[in-house]
């Protein structure tokens, strides 16, 4: 989710870059850290947006999003379930998500590429994994007994109630899935020349 401070004279992502445009080089980004998901999905938005900012990485996502909500950062690329409470609240202000498609726990929020910039989405995954060898028959009585979980209405309303969109996928579409964004995530480290601190 692209939020920013109240202060920051943007409603919409177009406004944000037009705003950073007129101004290189003076509005700051926060991140978790460098080379975390929140730094690399800001790199992958300034770049879509063809826009200089300024990275401003924290020792974790709390002190990073802590700053915005001080006005110290005036932008952050953060994960919904942590943004929610200060969206809530008026602290922060939403743009618009990262997500492929709108999030459930803020659908008035367009996709990055609904604003305008499809080449930034990001998307925070969770999946399963087995060590190398694992047979066959194994890996398929664990896909099938996981997305049976991930389908019951219990786990679907939690996971939706912080945002999270369950998918289940058969393993070779999260293999397939896994391998593409270690393509896409390469070329913003070295477009971006992160490192991890």
């Amino acid at each position: 989710m692209l939020v920013i401070h109240p202060s920051v004279p943007a409603k919409s992502v177009k406004e944000l870059v037009a705003l950073a445009r007129s101004r290189p080089s003076q509005l700051n980004y926060a991140s978790a850290g460098s080379g975390t998901g929140s730094h690399l999905s800001a790199e992958l938005f300034r770049s879509a947006a063809g826009i200089a900012l300024v990275h401003v990485p924290y020792k974790g996502g709390t002190p990073a999003i802590t700053d915005v909500i001080a006005g110290q950062v005036q932008i952050m690329l953060n994960g919904i379930p942590s943004s929610m409470p200060h969206l809530k609240s008026g602290r922060i202000r939403a743009l618009a998500v990262t997500t492929a498609r709108r999030s459930p726990a803020a659908p008035e929020l367009p996709t990055m590429a609904e604003a305008g910039y499809p080449g930034a989405e990001s998307t925070s995954w969770t999946g399963v994994l087995a060590p190398a060898g694992t047979p066959a028959g194994v890996i398929a009585r664990l896909n099938t007994e996981f997305v049976r979980a991930l389908r019951t209405p219990e786990v679907s309303a939690r996971l939706s109630a912080d945002g999270a969109v369950p998918v289940g996928s058969s393993a070779a579409e999260f293999a397939a899935y896994l391998r593409s964004e270690l393509v896409k995530w390469r070329k913003v480290v070295k477009a971006s020349g992160a490192t991890v601190n």
